[in-house]
This record gives structure tokens, sequence and C-alpha cells, in this order.
């Protein structure tokens, strides 16, 4: 996924926080290390300095927006539009590094700091939101935008989006309903900050670890087993327990868990884990029940100041969606097509467990993944272990980063002077076709305790450039959460994390190829339901055998990946497509019903319930009580996708159409990747679905995505 790190709901913070200029004079200790492209010296710097940071960055902002407020030159795109959207670079940036390092690290000190400046900076957002001579400024310049002809369609696009962004978070209202917005949108970046915090904390709780000895092991693979009594080690030694070397833990970390509940041949503890797993955050110190609650009804109370039935509507009005109609028109199309498929996949799954178990067993949600696996290998004689072998880390790196030098003509070069932020950290500069050094990129790569579970690509820097040309090199990172090698062993990855690396580095492409003059409409800056599509792309190639010789070799033999395995993962990944889908829609619909609330949930809600109603179109299992997601649902209530998940299959239409053009001319053909490689670069410059159209010569449909997951329609 793509990790959006916003504080507070205005949608003026994706401008605000993604302002950056390497000119900009900021506090010394963090803007100005003087090092190579504007790289910020990790090393040197402490949680006390990102927070100073911000709070100058704020003062800062408060002094240029006075500024702008103040002169009595008349209203001017430049000065007005342009200084407005320069205010924040400091701010930005050091938001971004505070924000980006407390989700990588989980260090009780940047979480602190992070709480701290949280309030500081949503109550500064609202209150730029809410400068009345700053909105009659810029609303007069939009009122006059027609009798400028000297602005380019980028700065046209920056005028409409800036009046937008104002006019959509309460610029317009009067009186006490100013007051009102200030309140909530203070009340929701604080809401959010707990809720994210509460499920890092309880992710890392001795409570959500299974601990284990060797008889409990039968079915893992021998490298689970490996980090298992490492991690068990590891944690003994931290507590000063001694350890007798018999112990092994799993946790509800993923890269723990889903090995674990994939393969354990002990239904007993799949069940314990599956059960440690979705129980998170619903009672006790970390619990999210009354968080959420309070988020929901926040945004609801928001989106009625602003004229709106349900917060679904007044978020969706500046997506490629439109409106919840649309959302919901592709929850009928998707279901409609998949749930049947999904329905037959589980009858034989369950029939085949039957085969094995005995005629009454009875297949529970801790089931599924087991069962799938062993019928998918006897099936189609395929195991996702037998892939890891030819996806040694090291060959996978060189490889996932060789796909944007076949598509793009890109180059990695690892810079050892710059210093990251952990040792796990290393640092690339990256160059386009010409030589041209385009930005960096960061990658962090390895679980730890303490860092935030799962994927994701973030910025340090956003790609800009000055009124003279002179660009800001865009600062990417790639974080995710792969086991960590063990002794001399090499890692060796399953398909579906050399996938999840794809779909990063897609998001990492994206920002790297920025060629924009204005940070907020820069590399991912734009709709939320159109960022996925770059990440989602280039998981395409994973089953392109033409790519996966390029460095899918086995790291004993040196052999490529044979055909036939390939074809054997292709036809599994197919089978289990519904499911996935469904998967998937329970996250968008349960998101869709928290947004689509009309009167807020009460204190005696009852959250598994509402989740229950909510899924039971695309129910694949019965409910198993105690066990539900929403309290744990980072993306929805923490991140930037309320009432955004949708935009995850929304996108999956895109890059299934987008790829379907590759096939047709040639998976690495130069000219349709060159198309390809202008709406990478144009971000947010253009409306999504015209740079789309431009690409393709047509709108998308789903017909690409059928046909990419075998899915016929009934």
């Amino acid at each position: 996924m793509k990790k959006y790190i916003i504080s507070g709901l205005a949608a003026l913070a994706i401008m605000t926080v993604n302002t950056v200029n390497s000119s900009a004079q900021s506090t010394p200790r963090l803007l100005d290390a003087g090092l190579a492209y504007g790289a910020l010296p990790f090393d040197r710097l402490t949680a006390s300095d990102y927070e100073q940071a911000v709070k100058d960055g704020i003062e800062r902002r408060n002094q240029n927006i006075a500024a702008i407020v103040n002169q009595r030159s008349v209203p001017t795109f430049e000065n007005t539009i342009v200084a407005l959207h320069r205010s924040g670079d400091d701010l930005g940036r050091a938001e971004l590094a505070l924000g980006n390092l407390e989700h990588a690290l989980g260090d009780t000190l940047l979480m602190q700091a992070l709480a701290n400046v949280t309030p500081l900076i949503s109550s500064h957002e609202a209150e730029v939101i809410l400068n009345e001579p700053l909105w009659e400024r810029i609303k007069q310049v939009y009122d006059n935008r027609d009798k400028r002809n000297d602005l380019t369609k980028e700065d046209l696009r920056l005028l409409d989006e800036t009046y937008m962004q104002f006019a959509l978070n309460g610029a317009n209202l009067q009186g006490a309903d100013r007051e009102k917005y200030r309140e909530l949108n203070a009340k929701l970046s604080d809401l959010n900050l707990k809720f994210a915090q509460n499920v890092t904390n309880e992710m890392a709780s001795a409570d959500r670890r299974l601990w284990l000895t060797a008889d409990d092991l039968s079915g893992l693979p021998e490298d689970i087993k490996n980090a298992a009594r490492q991690e068990a080690k590891q944690i003994l030694e931290s507590e000063g327990k001694e350890d007798d070397g018999t112990s092994y833990v799993f946790t509800v970390y993923f890269p723990s868990f889903s090995p674990f509940i994939k393969y354990s041949d002990r239904r007993d503890l799949r069940e314990k884990m599956y059960r440690l797993y979705n129980s998170r955050n619903q009672k006790g110190e970390f619990s999210n029940i009354q968080v959420l609650k309070d988020i929901a009804n926040t945004r609801l109370e928001l989106a009625k100041l602003m004229g709106k039935k349900n917060f679904a509507e007044y978020t969706l009005q500046h997506t490629m969606a439109g409106n919840p109609a649309n959302v919901y028109a592709m929850f009928t199309e998707l279901t409609d097509a998949y749930l049947p498929a999904m329905k037959e996949e589980l009858a034989v799954i369950e029939e085949y467990a039957r085969s094995k178990e005995g005629a009454d067993y009875v297949m529970m949600p801790w089931d599924y993944t087991y069962w799938a696996d062993k019928y998918k290998n006897e099936k189609y004689a395929f195991n996702d272990e037998d892939m890891k072998p030819y996806f040694e880390l090291n060959n996978t790196i060189k490889g996932v980063f060789g796909l944007a030098t076949k598509l793009y003509g890109y180059t990695f070069k690892e810079n050892t002077s710059l210093p990251g932020y952990h040792p796990d950290v290393k640092v690339y500069e990256v160059y386009n076709r010409d030589g041209k050094m385009i930005g960096l990129l960061y990658t962090d790569f390895f679980y730890r305790a303490g860092k935030s579970p799962g994927a994701w690509m973030t910025e340090y820097q956003t790609e800009c450039k000055d009124d003279d040309g002179n660009k800001t090199y865009p600062i990417i990172s790639i974080v995710c959460n792969f086991a960590k090698p063990v002794g001399d062993n090499p890692v060796l990855l399953n398909p579906y994390e050399v996938e999840t690396f794809l779909h990063e580095f897609g998001h990492a492409l994206h920002g790297l190829s920025a060629e924009a003059k204005y940070t907020s409409l820069s590399g991912t800056n734009v709709y939320h339901d159109f960022v996925e599509l770059f990440s989602q792309f280039n998981e395409n190639y994973l089953t392109e055998k033409e790519f996966l010789d390029s460095f899918a070799v086995h790291y004993k033999t040196g052999e490529k990946m044979p055909e036939e395995l390939l074809e054997k993962f292709i036809q599994a990944s197919q089978y289990g497509a519904a499911y996935a889908c469904i998967r998937q829609l329970n996250f968008g619909i349960t998101d869709m019903a928290y947004h689509t609330i009309e009167e807020p949930l009460s204190d005696d809600t009852d959250i598994e319930m509402f989740e229950n109603v909510a899924i039971t179109p695309v129910r694949i299992f019965a409910p198993v009580e105690g066990t539900y997601f929403s309290p744990t649902f980072s993306h929805v209530f923490a991140g930037g996708y309320a009432a955004g998940y949708y935009g995850y299959k929304w996108s999956e239409e895109l890059d299934a159409d987008a790829f379907d053009a590759f096939q047709e001319n040639g998976i690495f053909d130069r000219a349709t990747a060159d198309n390809f490689l202008h709406m990478l670069q144009a971000g947010g410059t253009e409306d999504p679905m015209t740079l789309y159209i431009e690409f393709r010569g047509k709108k998308p449909t789903v017909d690409a995505l059928l046909k990419r997951d075998g899915i016929v329609r009934k």
C-alpha cells in the first residue's frame, strides 16, 4: 500500500504536508545539513529535533501567510496561489520526516513527539483553511482566471485544486461553524493518531504471542521454524530470561502469522493464532472500539457541517468515482461476477478437506488458507515454497529494479555515504535513460519490533521545480516487513512477498518519475482511486517469464525458474482470485458502511454486529464470535483511505486494462512504456481519466480484470 502520513482530515493537508523546496531556509539541524540532494542527516537527529522542526515550520508558515494576506498588491496567481503553495515548505518536510520515522521505527520518543505536534498541525491547518482574508484573495484570483492567458495547464490545475481544497474544507463556513470546523479537525487528528498507535502497541504486546515447543511445529517449513526460534531467543534475552533453546514464538506480525496459519498441521493452534490476530484492539489499554466510533461520528458531523448527508458523499466529491452510488455500483458488478466463483472454490476445498478429515468436517476461517494450499499443491502440484529458492532477496532487488530499467531506462546506484535512519536501510541514487539523476530511493525491507505492520511507500521530499526550472529531487522510501536472515541463510521470498515488493516499487516509481513544478501536483499526489494504478500495474510482471528470467534463478544451482512451475503458479493464483476479490470487497464495503451512516453510532452500538451486518452480501464464513477487523483497520481509521478503500479494486480494473495494452504490444514495448511513463511523470497535473484515455485510447472496463483472474460471468 501507499502509506499516507497526513495529519488531520483536511484534504488541504495533502498540499501542506507535501510542499518542499530545497532552497527554503529552515531549522538548521533538520533541513540545512548540506547533504547531497537534500538528504536528511538521520544520524545526527533526535526526536526533539523533529518536533522542534515542525513547530518552527508552523511559525514560519504563519509568517509567510501573514505576508501574503497583508500585502497591498492586487491578488495574482503568483503572489497568492504560488506563494501559498510554497509557504509550508519547511513544515511539510519536517512533518513528513517525523511521521515517516515514527511508523518505521516505532520509537517511543518519536511517538511522543508526533503526539505532541499533531494537535498543533491540525489547528494550524484549520487556521489556514479558515483564514478569511486569504480565502478572499484565492477567490479573487480564481474568479479572474479567464483574464490570464499566460498561465500554463499546470498553473490552472494548481489554481483549480487550491480553490477546491479550500471550498471543500470549510472556507465558506461562517460564524460558529468556522470554529466548529476547527474543533472537529483537531479532534479527528488526535483520534487518527491514537488509533494508529493503539494498533502498533497491541501488535507488539506480549499478549499477542504464541509460545510453542518443537513438538508443536508440524507442517512448518524449516526457515519459518528458524525465524520463530530466533524471535524467541531475542525476546527472552531482551527480558533478561534464560533461553534453554527449546522455545519458539509466533506473533501477529504478518511474516510470522501468515506462514503459521498456512502451514501448521495443528488445527487447534491455527485457531489460537487466528483468534490472537483477529481479536486485537477490542479490549484493554489499546482498545479501539470507542476510538473508531468517535472517528466515524466526527467524520459524519464534519460532513453535515459541510452540507452533506454522510462522510462518503462529502469526501468522494474529489475522486474519480465521484459519489457513493458509483462505488456501490462497482461493488455490485464485482460481487455478481466473483461471488458465484468463490462459492464454487470454497465448496471444492471443503470437500477436499473432508476427504482427508472425515465427512463431518466443517471448514472454518482458520482452515481456509491451510486447505486451499494443500488442495492447490495436489491439483496443480504447486507449493509457494517451491518458488522461494528462485526469489533470493538480493537477486530479487536487482530484478525489481531491473523492471524499471527495461521499461523506462532507469538505473540504481547505491550511495553508502548518505545515512539511513536504521542499519537495515540502504540508499540508492536513481538515474533516467539519459544518465540524469532523478531522485533518491531508501529501502527498508526487514521486520523489527515496533515497526508498523505491512508494507508502504512514502517520501521525505517531493519533487518540484522553482521558477527557474531548478529541480528539487524526490526522496522516496520503500518499507516492508520481510523476515530477517538467520545466520548465513539467505533471505528467500515467497511469490506474494515479491508481489508486495513490486507493488511498493510501483508507488516509488510514481514519486521518482515526477516532473511537475508544484509539489501538491507531483508524483503520488493524485486522486486516491488513481494512485494504486501504478503499484498494481507492476504486479502483473510477476507472472511474466521474460521478466522472471532476468533474475529468478535458484539460489544454489543458478537455474532459471522452470516454465511449468510458473504455469502452476498462474493457475493456482487464478483459482484463488475469486476469494481474494471477495475478501477485498469485505474491507471496502465495511469502510463504506462506517462512512455512509447518517446518524451517529451510539455508545452501545455493537461494532462486531455492525461489521457482520455490513459484510453480509459478501460474507465468506459464518461469524466467529470475538473476531472482527474494524478495530485494526488502520487504512480507514488512521490513514488516508476513509471512504476510499474501494480504490484498490477501482485501480485494479485500471491496472488490468493498462497491462492489456502491454500484452497487445509486448510487455517491454518501448512506445507503450513511454506512454505509460507520461502518466507517471504527470502526477496530478492533469485529470486522471484524461491521462488514462490518452494512454489507452479508451476508458477502462472490467473485462481485462475478469480475463486475468479467469472469471466467467454467470
